[in-house]
């Protein structure tokens, strides 16, 4: 195997035939999956901890990734959901306070594959024109022949239901920050919220967030129906972001349908997918995604512009839920819908108000949540 600088080397084979060459600086073996880019300066934790990449072969643009290590705080699951990993440089010396272990060691823990040396530029420009491509990465088979075999035979994300690889396997608990397995407690009539969260791959951020808004967090698996969710008696339903294809989950959107218009019900990212779909609408896929903390949304209420943190590949096609539900954002770089209400109870997001990680200039959307449990509760009365 040829070497440099004892770095081993790696290829990159997109399903149009093109070739990366590059040299492995974590794991090894061969990984497929869907090549993305993300184009956000920092936050390389959060992205390969966030379960909506699964199925995923992400690609940084910032050209210098594993400068400030892995630390316990910026955790957005339990691990790390990705097929693989590629950088133009990746930094083996970093310095943090907080640092707990480098990238390598952390990608290297969890059986995943980095690469280094990729021209990211080029592979970017590429997926730009071409759009999203299925990709295989190699540190051990060198065959153009046989791996682009392997990958045009690689099934994609379309049609995929990839969620049941990610959601939790049995209802838990958010509680002080972290993850409590027990009895779900009887509902006290304190001012305090309960939000039933339908885990489709959810961050923790989000859940992080709702706590801090004072809310009683119990979060389900996404096989959950409609009726176990009611058992709980929530103030409200958060549908949480997630990977794949929205398309694929019928039960999902059959769970939603069953919440839309009885209680408050809140959907992020592959959530607002799901209530797209429940009132009668449909998605498309992008050519691209928009994955990255720095893609500049409009709000159709009040005119603001705000920046948020995005990570998808499809989107909701606004006039099939025309009639249904009102616009209520639009993303400034291809005026793509990033939102929509559904009066009374429901509201939608396509962007991560969470922002992990990323600006927080969305972070009201909890509060508004939080006031729309309130008032029904308050009107319940």
């Amino acid at each position: 195997m040829p070497l440099l600088n004892n770095k081993n080397k790696a290829l990159l084979v997109l399903e149009d035939g093109s070739v990366f060459t590059g040299y492995v600086f974590a794991g090894a073996g061969v990984t497929m999956g869907e090549v993305v880019f993300n184009t956000g300066m920092t936050g390389y934790q959060e992205v390969i901890t966030d379960p909506s990449y699964k199925g995923q072969i992400v690609t940084m643009t910032y050209p210098l990734i594993g400068n400030y290590g892995i630390n316990d705080e910026d955790m957005e699951s339990a691990g790390i959901h990705l097929e693989g990993f590629v950088v133009k440089e990746y930094q083996p010396n970093p310095s943090n306070w907080r640092m707990k272990k480098t990238l390598k060691e952390f990608l290297e823990e969890r059986g995943k594959i980095g690469i280094e040396g990729i021209d990211t530029r080029a592979l970017t420009r590429r997926l730009r024109i071409s759009g999203a491509m299925k990709g295989i990465i190699s540190t051990e088979n060198f065959e153009i022949d046989s791996l682009l075999q392997k990958v045009r035979e690689y099934p994609g994300l379309v049609g995929r239901d990839l969620v049941k690889e990610v959601t939790c396997k049995k209802f838990y608990l958010w509680k002080n920050g972290a993850v409590h397995h027990g009895k779900i407690p009887v509902k006290k009539a304190a001012k305090k919220m309960r939000v039933a969260v339908l885990d489709c791959g959810v961050k923790y951020n989000i859940l992080r967030l709702l706590e801090n808004n004072g809310c009683e967090v119990i979060v389900f698996p996404a096989t959950s129906s409609g009726s176990e969710l009611l058992a709980c008696n929530p103030d409200g339903v958060l549908l949480s972001n997630g990977p794949g294809d929205p398309a694929a989950l019928p039960y999902i959107v059959e769970t939603a349908r069953a919440l839309v218009g009885k209680l408050p019900v809140f959907g992020i990212c592959l959530g607002h997918q799901i209530i797209g779909q429940a009132i009668g609408g449909y998605t498309e896929k992008l050519k691209f995604g928009h994955h990255g903390i720095n893609q500049p949304v409009k709000n159709l209420l009040n005119g603001r512009i705000e920046i948020t943190s995005q990570n998808h590949g499809f989107v909701v096609v606004p006039e099939s839920v025309k009639g249904k539900a009102k616009k209520t954002y639009d993303n400034l770089n291809d005026k793509s819908s990033e939102g929509m209400v559904a009066p009374p109870l429901t509201m939608s997001v396509q962007y991560h108000p969470e922002a992990a990680p990323g600006p927080n200039d969305t972070q009201y959307l909890f509060s508004q949540f939080l006031a729309m449990m309130k008032g029904k509760k308050e009107k319940a009365a």
